[in-house]
């Protein structure tokens, strides 16, 4: 990502203007009345705001000029709804906006797919736990979040980690004299232990055990990776009777194995 690129989305950034403190309090009244010009201007003075921001990405790979044009979305947002009757300063109010729309993007362009419920389910769940750290002076528990949501605390886990930035095998984690180790150095190969043998033939055996409509939840659920509601919306049941499958089956299977 080329950060010291002079020119992004056919805008020379040397010549950016910057609009002091003053000069913006002046011209959000009139971009409230309706005044393009004003709008236009106060835009162009805080364009290096975006690109500031911008600059807290610049080791996802991503191209400079559509995560600047995706923080322009950001500044233009923070300007419509930005409060004159509060004491703050506007760029206080805009890096949230801008950083937000940001990982919206981010998040949306993932190379690993998620589906839209998965995705729904872990933007509230981020939503009551920034909510209940605020009301409570201390970070929520998943167990705490899943009662907020009347969710199962292992869809909640699931959501939030499916939304989290993959990491690479190359990525380096320590650092020694010059020889860096990498994520793919600390990953234990267990294909090849026998523990893991026998415990899939008794998992394999277990399953044979059940019965067809078990089977089939535990299939989507954990092979297919789709959430409760998912499972419930494919196969025309509710939500809490694919959990009291699920965790009839899961009981069965220890049982047996």
């Amino acid at each position: 990502m080329q950060i010291n690129k002079v020119e992004i989305c056919g805008v020379n950034t040397s010549e950016l203007p910057v609009l002091s403190n003053k000069q913006m309090l002046e011209l959000l009244p009139k971009i409230k009345d309706g005044d393009e010009n004003a709008r236009q201007e106060f835009i162009q003075g805080n364009l290096r705001l975006v690109l500031s921001v911008i600059q807290k990405f610049n080791n996802r790979g991503e191209n400079i000029d559509d995560l600047f044009q995706i923080g322009c979305i950001g500044l233009i947002k923070a300007i419509d709804n930005f409060d004159l009757s509060q004491n703050v300063r506007f760029s206080t109010y805009a890096v949230p906006m801008i950083i937000g729309e940001i990982r919206r993007y981010l998040r949306d362009n993932n190379p690993i797919r998620v589906s839209r419920s998965l995705k729904d389910i872990a933007y509230k769940a981020l939503q009551v736990r920034e909510r209940l750290t605020r009301e409570n002076a201390k970070e929520p528990t998943i167990s705490d979040i899943s009662k907020e949501l009347n969710i199962d605390r292992e869809d909640i886990v699931l959501a939030l980690d499916a939304i989290q930035d993959p990491i690479s095998l190359f990525d380096p984690i320590y650092q020694d004299n010059g020889d860096a180790i990498y994520v793919m150095d600390q990953v234990q190969d267990k294909k090849g232990n026998d523990e893991v043998w026998i415990e899939e033939i008794a998992l394999r055996e277990a399953i044979k055990k059940l019965n067809s409509r078990e089977k089939l939840v535990l299939d989507l659920r954990f092979y297919k990776g789709k959430t409760q509601i998912e499972v419930a919306e494919e196969i025309g049941i509710s939500q809490a009777q694919v959990s009291r499958i699920e965790k009839n089956a899961l009981k069965n299977m220890r049982k047996y194995i």
